[in-house]
């Protein structure tokens, strides 16, 4: 990306919502609310009556037209499906938006660069909300990981209980993507963002289906280091977890747990607002999101049907 970003006019750049799913209620709209430095403007969504509802809660405008919020808005908030997301994050990169994009991008390859590109073309900041990268403790061990040498391998596993075979399926469950997709594409970008900025570029990919959803990745990184991850949205609730561990030169290093999901939500936006403030494209933009978007269709096209 060039350096000369649309920088942001307003003292509170407007930030506009697009979504009315549990993330939005749980993460997104918390948390754009609470952030000291930036104005919530309004809700978009798909269902007018729960874009309405949302807008109530936070007393902010409901908007009925996706373009009238980007021509209202600094910034646009996703939270909405990635095949969703993706052109109408196309069309308020046009419209002069930053974005503050949901992982995966998008679930072609296609469509990811789509975005990327359209961020470089209008100059707009772009950031993709990677839950590891942005919550504490969790980001500053990556980078503290990532300074280290010597790294061997690694072994990654997220296994989710949303579409559990022994109990009630979570609040996300209602999610034709994520029954469509599974883990691979749910939870491998959060795997890979922690991965790839420790061990390096991804330079060759192994996938292969285990039960339910399961996928299980086997990856080559540009510093020679190998690691695996193993991803899920239908593991039993007692199996359920997450958790990465690093082996090398200087011993063994784990992931720490990590909670507050919506400051985490408001630290991506900080990030968002000093790209577009300073030029200077986040690690997290949309170009390492199409990059995941890359790896991840490398990995489907190798599951069998």
């Amino acid at each position: 990306m060039s350096s000369d970003l649309t920088p942001v006019a307003n003292p509170r750049p407007r930030v506009g919502l697009l979504g009315t799913g549990p993330w939005a209620h749980r993460t997104h709209a918390p948390a754009l609310a609470a952030h000291a430095g930036s104005e919530f403007a309004g809700v978009w969504g798909r269902r007018p009556d729960a874009a309405a509802e949302l807008a109530r809660e936070y007393g902010v405008k409901v908007y009925e037209d996706p373009d009238a919020l980007f021509a209202d808005c600094d910034a646009v908030a996703f939270a909405l499906p990635p095949d969703v997301q993706a052109p109408l994050a196309v069309r308020a990169a046009a419209a002069g938006c930053h974005l503050l994009l949901d992982k995966p991008v998008a679930t072609t390859v296609e469509d990811a660069r789509a975005v990327a590109d359209a961020a470089v073309r209008h100059g707009v900041a772009s950031v993709v909300f990677l839950t590891l990268r942005f919550a504490e403790p969790t980001a500053g061990w990556v980078d503290e990981q990532a300074g280290r040498a010597g790294w061997f391998t690694a072994a990654a596993h997220w296994l989710g209980a949303v579409f559990p075979p022994d109990g009630t399926p979570s609040a996300y469950a209602d999610s034709p993507w994520r029954k469509e997709k599974g883990g691979l594409w749910d939870v491998g970008p959060h795997a890979l963002s922690v991965l790839i900025p420790i061990l390096g570029e991804v330079t060759a990919v192994r996938a292969a289906r285990g039960p339910s959803d399961v996928v299980q990745l086997a990856l080559r990184h540009s510093s020679g280091a190998a690691s695996t991850a193993v991803l899920s949205l239908g593991a039993p609730r007692a199996a359920a977890g997450v958790g990465l561990e690093l082996r090398g030169t200087e011993g063994v290093h784990a992931l720490p747990g990590w909670s507050d999901v919506p400051g985490a939500y408001g630290r991506a936006l900080d990030a968002l607002l000093a790209a577009a403030r300073t030029g200077v494209p986040d690690p997290c933009g949309a170009e390492f999101g199409a990059r995941l978007t890359e790896i991840l269709a490398e990995a489907e096209a190798q599951l069998p049907i």
